[in-house]
């Protein structure tokens, strides 16, 4: 598989796509481009319907027929076809002059076994009871208010204990999240110097476990749900990280671990307003020896609307939890209130960023 190129070579592809798409958009009829950008959902159900139906793990031993995919999904052959098509002209299968169809590097990401594919949490975004919050933006957008509170009368969290099923999925979703940023993120920072590392809501520790094979003279603590990390001792195990890591059970609106040197928050902050990100942040700040470091691991927004995919996460932080991505502005003056300070903000190989910060 060809390496990923530096973020640099990245972020400037991205402002030439933005560019080339503008410019699309300005040179066809303004109602052809409203509809493109209309018809974007219908993409998305394309892409989680094959995913669900295994269609991208049916073609992960080599090219098949529409009629062989549909024979080994259980599937209608013609149906079948017609879903491969359209995701061909989106570059997500390539149709063959000998009529069969191949995985391109996009469609190789959806593959269920791919550790650093997206799978999960294309089959996530695809959920009939997800796709149900999406259906009551119009009332956040109206109200601020989150459209699962409105729909479900209760916070995402507290509604995902009740529907073990969409759990599952949403958590599978959660981890194939984790594998990208440690694919990308961990490489970017240079932990050589850590002694002590706290993963502040860490799950079941692959970043911290990814962290730890980086750094092999520092010490780690997963801190997470009691429930959560009840869960993560096979994990590090298996990482072979075990005997350098503790597990911790606890609330990080409570506190967390003291006399960490680097303190990781992956995709924490973003899941809440500013009054409960502002909680945990001090209760991190408590903690945090002198001359540490805080790392947060987030989608850092740009100024004014380019495109990035931070801004549509953003929509969904809107419906699902009521908290926000953010700008740098933005976490600049959170981390301010909060007794950090913003040292910089690292680039990686994808959209998520490093946030580094140290007390004052």
């Amino acid at each position: 598989m060809a390496a990923t190129p530096p973020s640099a070579v990245l972020r400037a592809v991205d402002a030439c796509r933005g560019g080339l798409q503008r410019l699309r958009q300005v040179t066809v009829p303004a109602s052809v481009a409203a509809l493109e950008l209309g018809l974007g959902g219908w993409l998305s159900q394309a892409l989680s319907a094959a995913v669900r139906l295994g269609i991208p793990d049916a073609l992960s031993a080599g090219p098949l027929t529409a009629d062989e995919v549909a024979a080994r999904a259980g599937t209608n052959p013609a149906a079948t076809y017609r879903l491969m098509r359209a995701l061909a002209s989106h570059s997500v299968f390539k149709l063959r002059r000998d009529g069969r169809f191949a995985l391109t590097r996009v469609g190789r990401a959806l593959v269920s076994d791919n550790p650093a594919g997206v799978a999960p949490m294309m089959a996530f975004v695809g959920h009939p009871r997800h796709r149900e919050h999406w259906s009551q933006l119009e009332h956040s957008v109206r109200t601020g208010e989150t459209a699962v509170d409105e729909l479900r009368g209760m916070p995402i969290f507290e509604y995902l204990d009740t529907d073990p099923e969409l759990a599952q999925v949403f958590n599978d979703a959660m981890t194939g999240a984790s594998a990208i940023a440690i694919e990308s993120a961990v490489p970017a920072y240079d932990f050589s110097s850590s002694k002590l590392i706290v993963d502040v809501g860490g799950g079941h520790g692959a970043l911290l476990a990814a962290v730890l094979r980086r750094a092999p003279d520092a010490r780690g603590v997963l801190f997470d749900l009691p429930q959560v990390v009840a869960g993560a001792g096979a994990a590090m195990s298996a990482a072979g990280v075990a005997s350098r890591c503790d597990v911790q059970g606890g609330s990080f609106f409570e506190s967390v671990p003291v006399g960490g040197d680097t303190y990781l928050l992956k995709t924490v902050i973003h899941d809440w307003d500013d009054d409960r990100s502002r909680a945990i942040l001090r209760n991190v700040r408590s903690a945090i020896a002198p001359g540490g470091k805080l790392l947060l691991f987030e989608m850092v927004l740009p100024e004014g609307a380019p495109a990035h995919l931070g801004l549509l996460l953003d929509l969904e932080m809107l419906v699902t939890a009521g908290g926000q991505e953010r700008t740098r502005r933005e976490y600049g003056e959170l981390l301010a209130a909060t007794g950090f300070e913003l040292r910089r903000v690292v680039p990686t190989t994808s959209p998520l960023a490093i946030v580094e910060a140290r007390p004052i």
